[in-house]
């Protein structure tokens, strides 16, 4: 499917308060399980917004993603060192801070029906655009703790390590620089 068929087909909207999916499979149990039964929970407590994206003529949720806020600071990093090099190629000198503003993936999931049709990386394309468009948040980063099976899809869409502490782990924790794309806007 190309974006422009995306485009014409597909909605993203943020889920409304108490709303629920009644449908959704990824193939992933913990994907399907928040979608369908913690976001609206996640939404009560302030700690994450879920946004689906439909088909406009049926309705049927064909990907979901869900945002909180998060911050990328010295504890990120192995060391202080480490963080001054994130620090120094990224920022001038005045604008060298403990933390800088990011907004976390907490969940990001494509119905297998539409997997391997670009909505993913569509819905990357969204969010990065969102919070680009307008400075709605003064918000530098994104961030993903990817599992590994989805690493090459973050990859793709020009996520990067933070750092090498996690490179064996389950999950990895990648980030987007906003302003790569902000001089585009």
């Amino acid at each position: 499917m190309t974006r422009e068929e995306i485009y014409a087909n597909f909605e993203v909207r943020k889920l409304a308060a108490n709303e629920t999916v009644k449908s959704f499979d990824c193939g992933d149990d913990d994907l399907n399980d928040f979608i369908l039964n913690d976001s609206p929970l996640y939404r009560k407590a302030l700690l994450a917004v879920s946004y689906v994206m439909e088909h406009k003529e049926t309705r049927k949720v064909a990907a979901y993603f869900s945002l909180a806020n998060d911050r990328v600071s010295l504890s990120d990093f192995e060391s202080k060192t480490e963080f001054n090099k994130f620090r120094q190629k990224r920022f001038v000198n005045e604008k060298r801070l403990r933390s800088y503003p990011a907004a976390k993936i907490c969940r990001l999931g494509v119905d297998v029906q539409f997997k391997g049709q670009a909505l993913g990386s569509v819905l990357l394309d969204f969010i990065k655009s969102y919070f680009i468009a307008d400075n709605k948040t003064g918000c530098r980063f994104l961030t993903v703790d990817a599992y590994r099976d989805a690493l090459p899809f973050y990859y793709k869409n020009l996520f990067v390590p933070l750092n090498d502490e996690d490179q064996d782990s389950h999950t990895r924790l990648l980030f987007f620089d906003l302003s790569d794309i902000a001089d585009e806007e």
